[in-house]
């Protein structure tokens, strides 16, 4: 201890925490899957909306729409995120990438005709 302060001893060692170095990893790696599961979260719920405008589109089911939008997403070999989000902002500003309409045309279509 060091020099009294205010008529109480100070203390100036250092103390290790057995296992801290456990800890601060342990922390880490939490961060880290909070992080992909808050990412999961939002992707799911842009996947969810983009089966909405699928069905909604295409007079289809649930499952169906998702099927839809796993064959754009394999046949233009864009990420199924991805393919949700352009389908979700096409619903407002009526854009959509020529690549992902014709292959939404085509997996419609076939959806459709089973």
């Amino acid at each position: 201890m060091d020099s009294p302060r205010n008529g109480a001893p100070v203390r100036t060692e250092v103390h290790t925490v057995p296992g801290r170095e456990g800890f601060l990893n342990k922390i880490g790696e939490l961060r880290a899957e909070i992080s992909q599961l808050q990412e999961a979260i939002v992707s799911h719920a842009v996947v969810d909306q983009a089966i909405g405008v699928v069905v909604t589109l295409g007079g289809l089911r649930p499952d169906e729409g998702f099927q839809v939008l796993r064959e754009v997403s394999q046949h233009t070999n864009v990420k199924l995120r991805q393919v949700s989000e352009q389908i979700v902002d096409w619903v407002h500003s009526e854009r959509l990438s020529d690549e992902i309409r014709a292959a939404l045309d085509k997996a419609l279509a076939t959806v459709r005709s089973t």
